[in-house]
């Protein structure tokens, strides 16, 4: 059964945590975390919102906010999409990689 979607109303700060399936590390080298921050500053133009702060780690990550512009939802879901298209490319990975 499909998980209830998050009421996540518009010009709020959100902390954001996105995890590999099973805690797989997202990143294993450098280009990954630079291709993530390709996507992530893509996204950012498309949907104007603001991010305040944000740590990349092995096998998660933290975001700040939107602000007027897409939401929550659309955002993140274009971003994990378009890097787990990414890696699974490179690293030649089966089914499903991120989980929201």
């Amino acid at each position: 059964m499909p998980r209830m979607a998050r009421i996540a109303p518009r010009d709020h700060i959100f902390h954001i945590l996105t995890r590999g399936n099973n805690r797989q590390d997202v990143f294993r080298d450098e280009i990954d975390y630079q291709k993530y921050l390709e996507i992530l500053d893509r996204y950012k133009e498309k949907h104007r919102f603001k991010i305040y702060h944000y740590v990349l780690m092995k096998n998660h990550l933290v975001l700040g906010s939107q602000e007027k512009g897409g939401s929550l939802a659309e955002i993140m879901k274009g971003i994990n999409f378009s890097y787990a298209q990414y890696y699974k490319r490179k690293y030649d990975h089966i089914g499903n990689f991120l989980a929201g």
